[in-house]
């Protein structure tokens, strides 16, 4: 006989489906803790500037049967994919792309249609799309280049290290990666999907101060972490190798992931002080945002209000947090 199911959220009633009948297409945010999310005024900034009469809404449940219903519905032409379904949801999809399938998550569903008129929910990532293009938007075309065949480095194992990984290797032409994080277990698991996807070759988990000074520093850096004060050990053998690579000699641009609550992270005055380059993480929040509007409306990016968003997303960044 089988045990009965522990009674959880994802089998709770889901929220209520929102009230669209006034919009012409919708677009939705799926995920759980999306209450600070800025992609709304990303997204609806873009509409309203290309007098489309969309709307982006959140939809905060982690009920993935939910959410999928709403991907069914007539006037749904997309969604952004977010935490706890970024995995969960790519059995579900008929059709992965190239960037979907290696990073092995889903922060895109779009829209196709089969031969037959057969209505697909396709998937992708564009985080590493968001990563490539904070990046090279915001150094020179020879600091770009610079970056080819040299190291490059990520802060952390979560997932957004998978794309990292992915933007580094197959859009920057970065030679090894280095892995640096508290936990190496979390970093190994990296390693083995990235290897498992074709391209996992030169990554290496840095575990200790001594082996970081005897490296060739980076050029470019991903740092992926919260902002939090280290405490135990490892936490601490981890800011100690990230504070010797930035102190090397030649430097670079680094990427800091982590904006909320507020862009002025440890990482980011690290970097600073050192004398990198540092990119703020609303950037590849928004450059991965202008990629799936790129890919729900069909449009080329240069046809998008890209400076209108940057005042939109800047403003609201600015903005004192409780």
């Amino acid at each position: 006989m089988s045990q009965p199911q522990p009674h959880n959220e994802a089998q709770a009633v889901p929220p209520p489906a929102p009230s669209i009948a006034h919009l012409d297409k919708v677009s939705y945010l799926f995920g759980y803790g999306i209450a600070h999310s800025l992609s709304p005024h990303l997204h609806n900034t873009v509409y309203s500037a290309l007098k489309l009469n969309y709307q982006y809404l959140l939809y905060e449940s982690r009920n993935l049967e939910a959410c999928l219903a709403l991907a069914r519905e007539p006037k749904f032409y997309g969604a952004a994919v977010t935490m706890p379904h970024k995995v969960a949801i790519i059995p579900h999809l008929d059709v992965l792309t190239p960037e979907g399938e290696a990073i092995g998550a889903i922060n895109t569903i779009f829209l196709r249609s089969a031969p037959d008129g057969t209505r697909l929910l396709c998937g992708t990532n564009t985080d590493c799309i968001g990563i490539r293009e904070a990046i090279l938007q915001n150094v020179s075309k020879e600091d770009a280049k610079n970056m080819e065949g040299k190291p490059g480095m990520i802060i952390g194992g979560g997932g957004t290290s998978r794309a990292a990984v992915y933007a580094l290797k197959h859009f920057l032409g970065c030679s090894d990666i280095y892995l640096v994080n508290r936990d190496k277990s979390e970093v190994d698991q990296v390693i083995a999907e990235c290897n498992s996807k074709g391209f996992g070759d030169g990554l290496r988990y840095i575990s200790s101060v001594a082996e970081a000074e005897e490296l060739e520093g980076p050029k470019v850096i991903v740092s992926a972490i919260p902002d939090f004060a280290p405490k135990s050990e490892s936490e601490w053998t981890a800011r100690k190798i990230i504070e010797t690579m930035l102190g090397k000699k030649e430097k670079g641009a680094i990427l800091e992931m982590c904006y909320h609550p507020s862009p002025n992270t440890a990482i980011d005055a690290l970097a600073r002080n050192a004398g990198w380059k540092v990119i703020g993480g609303v950037e590849a929040m928004i450059w991965q945002g202008l990629e799936q509007d790129k890919v729900w409306l069909r449009r080329k990016v240069s046809t998008l209000p890209v400076e209108r968003v940057k005042e939109v997303i800047a403003a609201e960044v600015s903005k004192p947090h409780l």
